[in-house]
């Protein structure tokens, strides 16, 4: 197995501090030549001056993930210079928390612009190359926040959520280019998750903890449409999972079976997880012929 990344050029976005920054250290340390992105441009310069005296090989570049035509000529910037683009990693990202019913329709959007629309922008602006070069590994930033739910959290979570749809859907559309999609979801302590969490808890979850997960994801053995949840030193994988289910049929008295049968619905003794989206319609339709035959 191939885990080196050695001459590979990758781009991550908001690295400019926390856990971007963590990762672009830990590519370029790795022999990757790194693109730092952040909307700040002292903070990606200063992140650069690290990589170059550390012996790394890097550029910045100071823009906002939300800006198509500065995404554009960034990863155009990176080809006149580097020739490709092996790796992105969206990692840009901001918090407005507030209850649901204090938030504002304008937190909301800003939130999935960056988050979500912001992960768009950048790979569409490297899709094509990864496409014609016939390789390409991207990460998407996701969050438990998104897979599991947190207070406060509606503009996030859904944020955090609609990536991990992308990275299932692009990692189909991109097997046969050799483009790989994951996603990451870290459990650190950030500029984000200040005031958040307890200050004990915060010691714990160095941002640097996060980042040799990442290599997993980015190396030419890289898997494909997993979430990796990483924290603290602790590893483990996040399935989105369907339970066997049970064929109720039609009929007036449909409604009553689904709820008096909830709890055989929702047992998860033998959840699999698809390997795509249709797979649910397949087994449905198989399950009513089955039962249609069986009762004949």
């Amino acid at each position: 197995m191939s885990h080196s990344i050695d001459g590979k050029v990758a781009i991550i976005t908001g690295a400019g501090g926390g856990l971007g920054r963590e990762h672009a250290l830990f590519l370029a340390r790795r022999g990757a030549r790194v693109v730092v992105n952040d909307v700040g441009e002292a903070a990606a310069a200063a992140v650069v001056t690290e990589i170059r005296s550390g012996g790394g090989t890097a550029m910045p570049y100071a823009a906002s993930v939300t800006d198509v035509s500065a995404m554009t000529a960034m990863v155009q910037r990176t080809l006149t210079q580097w020739g490709r683009v092996d790796i992105l990693v969206n990692n840009a990202g901001i918090l407005r928390d507030k209850s649901f019913a204090k938030m504002t329709l304008d937190d909301f959007r800003l939130v999935l612009d960056v988050h979500l629309m912001g992960s768009v922008i950048c790979t569409k602006a490297v899709w094509e190359k990864m496409r014609e070069q016939r390789y390409g590994r991207i990460v998407m930033t996701t969050s438990s926040s998104g897979l599991y739910g947190n207070f406060g959290q509606a503009n996030y979570g859904a944020a955090k959520m609609a990536l991990v749809g992308l990275m299932q859907t692009l990692a189909i559309e991109g097997e046969k280019y050799d483009i790989r999609v994951n996603c990451l979801a870290p459990s650190a302590a950030t500029q984000m998750t200040r005031g958040v969490l307890p200050e004990a808890d915060l010691k714990a979850l160095d941002p640097s903890l996060v980042s040799p997960g990442l290599l997993l994801l980015v190396t030419d053995d890289a898997p494909t449409r997993a979430i990796l949840c990483a924290g603290a030193g602790h590893y483990a994988r996040a399935s989105i999972t369907v339970s066997e289910g049970q064929y109720i049929g039609g009929g007036n008295d449909a409604a009553e079976h689904v709820i008096s049968e909830w709890p055989r619905i929702s047992d998860r003794t033998h959840d699999l997880v698809p390997e795509y989206g249709f797979l649910q319609s397949q087994r449905e339709v198989a399950s009513a012929k089955a039962n249609a035959k069986s009762g004949s």
